[in-house]
């Protein structure tokens, strides 16, 4: 596989989270506000008001009570807080942990349907698939596409038993922000909650579950969640079942991320269009190719492991915002957000272009989509991060395909694997095409509409992937 020439760029992490303590008055919710301005990769180190700092401390030290109530599913291999099995091994020294990323989510502007009508008096229960285990956990929620402040009126985390919403027994756990069960989101910003003592194991589901009691107006979200999640009428949030979850939804709404403490080596943030968003996959079996990458990096000693974090947007493009509902403001706008300051992250991954190449208006030209990659790798670069990018994989058979638009494609893909640029480059295009006509998918790898790969194929890629490359 080609590798772009040079090392790694990822120098002192320079910039720091902007983190402001808000006290909303005349409600009594101490709030944490993440700054939307670009900020330092491992931007959670920062965000504890006091209050959230003692919570920490309470919570660690509360843990072995708490733990008996965690619910962690025999064998799963991980111990609850605070309870040490006999010949277990000896627990990480506090200085030893750090808040990573485990999941996150890039999320897109409301301009239609469900999303721009928002939410009333709602419970929404969202099942999420993490990467790395740890604990204490935080839940990182997002307003930043809101138009008025989001009013939360109570969120609780549990370890999901199967696909139905219900949760393990004994799990449900509050979730409080600044030691408060209420919490207020302003507009535009991200709000990251206090630790939460519950062990979470490492590739498995955590439902998050929030009310919101008044209106919402515009609902931030992830269009294309490709798992099932659950809308209830009144607050439902502390239901371990989900009977009383009438609703369904097929989107993220109000989710930034989840971080644990863990001894892990940081994160790796993957920022694409559909392919990386999972199209084409078996909807809620978490086959997305990153999914697989997740599972390839737990079978590395736990100081070598990293949590995954996609940033994938179906539609999404380098040089235009999209020009469906869903997809997402252009890459280089969108960055900072669901890339550089997500916790914990060293490195990005960009995998984009083929909808700058096939979706109208269409980029005819590769200098322009040349030059765009290379503005976002500069922009990972100044941040002191590690970038690898990936070569756009064929797609002839899509109805948007011609001779003209992959002769682009080539252009940008001869560029990407002989620039310095990047600091390596996985070769998709090499992976997924069909050695005898290689403008085209292999067969066994098409989903069936020429442009989205399968699960075999989200899985070949996974497999190709150097993963010393993508975190050294």
């Amino acid at each position: 596989m080609a590798q772009g020439v040079g090392g790694s760029r990822r120098g002192v992490l320079g910039r720091l989270v902007a983190v402001v303590a808000v006290l909303v008055s005349g409600t009594g919710v101490s709030s944490v506000l993440l700054s939307s301005e670009p900020a330092r990769a491992d931007r959670p180190s920062a965000v504890a008001t006091a209050a959230s700092a003692v919570a920490a401390s309470s919570a660690v030290a509360a843990s072995s009570g708490a733990a008996a109530a965690s619910g962690v599913a025999a064998g799963s291999g991980v111990a609850a807080a605070g309870v040490v099995a006999a010949g277990a091994p000896k627990a990480p020294a506090a200085k030893d942990l750090r808040w990573v990323g485990t999941w996150s989510t890039a999320v897109t502007r409301p301009v239609a349907g469900q999303a721009l009508a928002g939410f009333r008096d709602t419970t929404i229960r969202q099942r999420v698939h993490v990467s790395l285990g740890g604990s204490p956990l935080r839940v990182r929620l997002t307003n930043v596409y809101g138009a008025r402040p989001l009013r939360v009126g109570a969120v609780t985390v549990a370890l999901a038993r199967g696909r139905d919403g219900t949760a393990q027994p004994g799990t449900l756990t509050p979730v409080t922000f600044g030691r408060s069960t209420t919490t207020i989101v302003a507009a535009g910003t991200e709000l990251a909650s206090d630790p939460v003592a519950l062990v979470v194991p490492p590739d498995s589901d955590l439902l998050i579950t929030l009310h919101v009691p008044g209106r919402t107006g515009p609902a931030t979200y992830h269009p294309a969640a490709r798992a099932t999640g659950w809308t209830a009428s009144g607050d439902h949030t502390a239901d371990p079942d989900a009977e009383a979850f009438a609703g369904r939804t097929t989107s993220w709404w109000f989710l930034d991320g989840v971080d644990v403490e863990s001894t892990a080596a940081g994160a790796v943030a993957f920022v694409g269009d559909s392919i990386t968003d999972g199209t084409g996959s078996t909807p809620g079996a978490n086959r997305r190719w990153t999914d697989f990458v997740a599972d390839r990096v737990l079978s590395r000693p736990a100081a070598q492991r990293f949590g995954v974090l996609n940033a994938g947007i179906a539609g999404n493009r380098v040089l235009l915002d999209g020009g469906a509902p869903g997809q997402g403001d252009r890459v280089p706008l969108r960055l900072d957000r669901d890339a550089l300051t997500q916790t914990g992250v060293r490195t990005v991954v960009l995998f984009e272009g083929v909808n700058d190449i096939q979706q109208a208006p269409v980029q005819q030209d590769p200098a322009r989509i040349i030059a765009g990659l290379e503005q976002v790798a500069a922009q990972a670069h100044a941040a002191g991060l590690r970038v690898v990018g990936a070569t756009i994989a064929p797609f002839e058979g899509w109805s948007q395909w011609t001779p003209q638009r992959d002769a682009v494609r080539e252009q940008v893909n001869a560029w990407i694997r002989t620039t310095t640029v990047y600091d390596h480059v996985l070769d998709f295009d090499v992976v997924l095409r069909d050695p005898g006509r290689p403008q085209r998918l292999q067969p066994g790898f098409d989903s069936g509409d020429h442009l989205h790969p399968n699960d075999a194929a989200y899985a070949a890629m996974a497999a190709s992937v150097d993963l010393d490359a993508l975190l050294p």
